[in-house]
């Protein structure tokens, strides 16, 4: 039974591995998956009839079904804070004229689970659902800051081989956590800024970080601190709306 969850979720990760590629016949799944084409056959048809893969009748390939985008929605429907933050972003995004994240961490990544897109015609974007090591990003950082400093290390070491590397991260948690925001150049995306602040739930937990996207060249020293100042009051009224302590 394990085995065929594992089969059938290696079938579905191949049909959403390349962006650009939208339909894989049989043999090229079988290729991706090393698996053979009988056992393939087998586990696409039963997928099919669940609604999670389609076959295209035009040249009989085969592509993601709806019945995911079904799922995904009724699990978001679910998630308060996705719900409660997206009107502080809605907001935000309006005042500050570019692009507000919330991501939200899952072991030693955090997941872009909210975008408002600013209205500028050149801004920076991160995909929906994108997976991103803690280590990488203003957002992900003051996540990294606001847990135990146990678990920081554990996920920083399984992240970052280098030592060097690692303890120049740590030595910057506390000054991060302290000041309650980090800010970030390029980590991701070359050309791009990101200012962000921690989002905490009930018993003051790090659930999360609201961050603004900003092009490198817009940046100056008086637009960064007033950044700073609405990315923390926009991550304050999220936190104390989901149950953090004022």
């Amino acid at each position: 039974m394990v085995q065929s969850i594992d089969r059938a979720m290696s079938i579905i990760s191949v049909l959403v591995s390349d962006p650009n590629k939208q339909q894989w016949s049989i043999s090229e799944i079988a290729e991706q998956t090393n698996l053979p084409l009988s056992t393939v056959h087998r586990l696409i048809s039963s997928l099919i009839k669940h609604g999670l893969i389609l076959q295209v009748p035009e040249n009989k390939q085969y592509k993601v079904g709806y019945t995911w985008m079904e799922i995904g929605l009724r699990i978001l429907d679910k998630m308060d804070m996705r719900a409660v933050a997206r009107t502080v972003m809605e907001r935000l995004a309006a005042d500050v004229r570019e692009t507000v994240y919330l991501n939200i961490p899952q072991g030693s990544h955090a997941i872009v689970l909210e975008r408002v897109e600013g209205p500028m015609s050149v801004r920076s974007m991160d995909n929906l659902g994108e997976r991103i090591p803690l280590h990488i990003g203003a957002a992900n950082k003051t996540i990294l800051a606001s847990m135990n400093l146990t678990e920081a290390e554990q996920i920083v070491t399984g992240l970052i081989p280098d030592a060097e590397k690692r303890r120049e991260l740590l030595e910057r948690l506390p000054e991060i956590r302290q000041n309650g925001y980090a800010v970030s150049y390029g980590e991701k995306t070359e050309g791009t800024a990101s200012i962000a602040a921690p989002i905490f739930g009930v018993n003051q937990k790090v659930v999360g970080a609201l961050s603004i996207g900003v092009p490198s060249y817009r940046i100056n020293e008086q637009l960064l601190s007033s950044l700073i100042e609405q990315a923390q009051q926009s991550a304050k009224e999220i936190s104390h709306k989901i149950g953090a302590l004022p």
